[in-house]
């Protein structure tokens, strides 16, 4: 990987992890209402499978979407807007947390269904190929989301069909406060894709370069006419499902281990030790994300609250 690239990577993952930590702080003064999924310690898997998609992709996600927004190019003003319920949102303030979108990088949303998403991105598929194009979905969901009928249905279908569509499991080991192998008679989500024709591939979510290599590698996989591919992509979150999850199903001592290889730290040792960037570089980049942020909170606590004569607005697509 190129210098540039490496350290875009880095920016991307401090962008997201400061993003997550001032909206924690902003959910707690009661500046942001409704749930709020966090992301932090999975930022390697948005960041490097987005950086390995093309400009014509889609991409597509649950609830926990604020870092896909991001790295998909969305203003963080904007988002941090839609956060707090104002009209300059990505969504004008009518989605909030969990259902962001913004067309104009392909990027279709957070839904707050578990699952109800993955035929949605599966339709987006069936369309590119319909109309004979060459871009490919990027279609993410949690562990949880693998034991609904919507995700079975889906592959079902994409095998059928030969859609070109990536399923990329964000396996954060837990759905909601239930560990994967006390909730699927298959702990290994990697063996469900097997069923409906697709090779699996197990990637390391802590590591950024590996998320990247595989995402790129199935995407090529695609064009090579060898189907929809699925990834396994196995993360932690450092913080609860949401906002209002006490933590009581796992120990100090799990998520201690699990941030020994913290997806930024991991990055950051890579590049001081190929000496790729010395450590003011990187200490640069942190300072410059850190004013974007506080831009971010500044351009969102002062934009204005959506009209009341506008409640019904952009309910129904005009022609």
């Amino acid at each position: 990987m190129d210098k540039a690239t490496l350290l875009d990577w880095y920016r991307q993952m401090v962008l997201v992890r400061r993003f997550e930590q001032r909206s924690a702080e902003l959910y707690q003064l009661g500046k942001i209402g409704g749930f709020l999924h966090l992301y932090i310690g999975q930022e390697a898997v948005a960041v490097g499978s987005i950086g390995a998609r093309r400009k014509q992709d889609h991409v597509i996600t649950a609830y926990r979407d604020h870092a896909h927004a991001l790295v998909v190019g969305t203003d963080p003003g904007a988002l941090m807007a839609e956060l707090l319920g104002k009209e300059t949102g990505i969504s004008k303030g009518r989605g909030g947390s969990m259902h962001m979108a913004d067309v104009a990088h392909n990027y279709w949303g957070g839904y707050g269904i578990v699952g109800g998403h993955v035929p949605l991105g599966t339709g987006i598929a069936l369309a590119e190929q319909y109309n004979g194009t060459d871009a490919v979905v990027l279609c993410y969901m949690g562990d949880g989301s693998t034991n609904i009928g919507y995700f079975h249905e889906s592959l079902n279908l994409a095998g059928v069909w030969d859609l070109p569509v990536i399923y990329i499991v964000e396996n954060n080991q837990y759905g909601m406060g239930t560990a994967v192998d006390r909730a699927s008679a298959v702990p290994d989500i990697s063996t469900k894709a097997l069923a409906y024709g697709m090779e699996p591939k197990k990637v390391d979510g802590m590591n950024v370069i590996e998320v990247y290599e595989a995402t790129r590698d199935a995407i090529a996989a695609i064009h090579d006419g060898k189907g929809p591919q699925f990834l396994d992509v196995i993360t932690y979150r450092y913080e609860g499902h949401s906002m209002g999850d006490p933590l009581r199903y796992r120990t100090k001592e799990e998520v201690a281990k699990w941030r020994e290889d913290d997806p930024i730290g991991v990055l950051e040792r890579y590049i001081l030790e190929k000496k790729i960037a010395g450590k003011e570089t990187l200490e640069d980049i942190d300072q410059e994300v850190e004013k974007v942020i506080e831009q971010a909170v500044d351009f969102a606590e002062k934009s204005p609250f959506p009209a009341l004569d506008t409640l019904f607005d952009n309910i129904y697509v005009e022609a």
